[in-house]
């Protein structure tokens, strides 16, 4: 990876580059699955927060939960989740935008005052084509989605799973990212691009 391939996963379409990271411990929660299926997702949690050597917590002081996880059917069930109107203003109208839009998935972050991430929201409408997707790949993929403020369209050529014979694994390029990304030395929140260069020294060093 050069240091313009760290550069274009936060740079945005306009040009200018953008980075966060998580500020506080991530305390997950997750709708509309079964026992089986919150395993999966509480695995896949747990393994990308290790890679990153960050924390989870019990409870948020704030939120209770901030990184929620929702999956459902249909885009129209998601306003009648209680209180949902209340954390993400004009729920309702995202929702018919997203559907008229044919989307399956989406992704909202809060911010904290310093810039870093706060509460993610995870939104997954189960249709066909997000049903066939193994419990294992989905989980992985939206966290890894959602340790990091990615660049739009980031993984829009390679997604950042990787399959090693039988098992589903983050990309290794995309996993020494992550782990560079929270090195403690480094702000939760960036916004000059010679972040991505202090990111690929770390790569490099890691590797060496």
């Amino acid at each position: 990876m050069t240091p313009q391939d760290v550069a274009a996963h936060f740079t945005r379409p306009d040009g200018t580059y953008l980075f966060a990271r998580w500020g506080r411990p991530i305390v997950p929660v997750v709708f509309g699955v079964d026992d089986a299926t919150l395993a999966i997702f509480k695995g896949a949690i747990e393994a990308v927060v290790t890679l990153a050597n960050h924390k989870m917590a019990e409870t948020d002081p704030e939120l209770g939960a901030n990184l929620m996880i929702f999956c459902f059917r249909d885009w129209s069930e998601l306003p009648e989740v209680p209180g949902l109107d209340q954390l993400i203003p004009d729920l309702a109208g995202l929702c018919r935008r997203l559907e008229a839009a044919g989307a399956n998935q989406y992704r909202l972050f809060r911010f904290d005052p310093k810039g870093a991430i706060r509460a993610t929201f995870v939104f997954l409408c189960m249709d066909a084509a997000l049903s066939a997707v193994p419990a294992e790949d989905l989980a992985l993929a939206q966290m890894a989605q959602v340790i990091c403020l990615w660049a739009e369209g980031a993984f829009a050529m390679q997604p950042p799973l990787a399959r090693l014979g039988g098992t589903v694994i983050l990309r290794p390029e995309i996993a020494s990212l992550i782990r560079a990304s929270y090195d403690r030395v480094l702000p939760d929140q960036a916004r000059d691009a010679s972040h991505a260069l202090r990111l690929f020294a770390r790569l490099q060093s890691s590797s060496a």
